[in-house]
């Protein structure tokens, strides 16, 4: 089995463009791709202007909302996604300098980072479905938090954001693994390992991994990144394994839930993953199962809503 990265090496290690690879066996033979030949994107210029503006001692907001008007649509883009409901804002925005004034700027990098997130994608082929899927499962994690009075303990800007970057290490792995598909519905389906067990016996690596090494590429919180490494993992979810802070606790129990409501909502994409985890995202929660039904019906009301 090949080298699977640790969040220590996630972040020490040279970045993208160097030379580190993995070993993966696949079909019996050992194949060595390196990072740039999975192709991690780099983060865009974009979140590192956004980035070195936030560490100025005191940032200048004007510059900051000149560089993401400077591209129209991820303004509107922005501005539309601070007015969601899951993000809680006194009033509506109308126009981006508002949108970074009231968000804050962390809430404002993260959520940029998930819009172009989408964008870098976009074009992946056969991965429209996912992407649905994915922003289906932000959404509705982020109203979860409101819906379930989590506001004092996780934000909910922070409970989207992890929800569109948690499985973004399945498209890139797509590319490099023409035989990745057929490995991702083994891990859909097996319901008595964990999916990323399917993964690394398979190639050595899995998407939570390569999501992670992409978070940290893109200036996300540390502790979003070890949510997004860890979130098959239930160990970490019961605490019998270290690493997830309470509030990456409850990213990874309320975007399982809210992946849970979808599936259950739409029919779509359904995998073992609730079967799994589901009891300890309930106990991270504290949640009773006799409320899924409820909230299932106002998933599936918030879904169509959104159509």
């Amino acid at each position: 089995m090949g080298r699977i990265l640790t969040l220590s090496n996630l972040v020490t290690e040279t970045p993208v463009v160097g030379p580190q690879a993995f070993s993966s066996s696949v079909v019996g033979e050992q194949v060595t791709i390196s990072l740039r030949e999975i192709g991690i994107p780099p983060r865009p210029s974009v979140l590192q202007e956004i980035d070195r503006e936030r560490a100025k001692p005191e940032p200048d907001f004007k510059r900051l909302t000149d560089l993401i008007s400077s591209d129209v649509a991820l303004a509107a883009a922005v501005v539309k996604t601070a007015n969601a409901p899951a993000f809680g804002l006194s009033r509506k925005v109308g126009v981006i300098s508002e949108a970074v004034v009231l968000l804050g700027l962390s809430p404002v990098m993260q959520t940029v980072a998930g819009i172009v997130l989408q964008r870098v994608f976009r074009y992946s082929p056969g991965m429209e479905r996912f992407w649905d899927s994915s922003a289906a499962v932000a959404r509705v994690s982020s109203w979860l938090v409101q819906r379930l009075d989590l506001q004092r303990r996780v934000r909910s800007g922070d409970v989207y954001t992890f929800g569109l970057f948690r499985d973004c290490g399945i498209p890139l792995l797509m590319g490099p693994f023409p035989e990745y598909r057929a490995v991702l519905a083994a891990a859909n389906a097996a319901s008595d390992c964990a999916f990323t067990d399917v993964e690394n016996a398979a190639l050595g690596m899995n998407h939570a991994v390569m999501g992670a090494r992409l978070a940290v590429e893109w200036g996300l919180p540390e502790e979003m990144v070890l949510a997004i490494e860890h979130h098959h993992d239930v160990a970490h979810l019961t605490g019998e394994a270290e690493g997830l802070t309470p509030r990456g606790c409850l990213m990874v129990a309320l975007a399982q839930l809210a992946e849970y409501l979808v599936q259950t909502q739409t029919g779509q994409g359904q995998t073992c993953e609730w079967l799994k985890l589901g009891s300890a995202c309930l106990d991270v929660l504290d949640l009773d199962p006799d409320r899924l039904p409820s909230l299932g019906l106002e998933c599936s009301e918030l879904l169509s809503a959104a159509a």
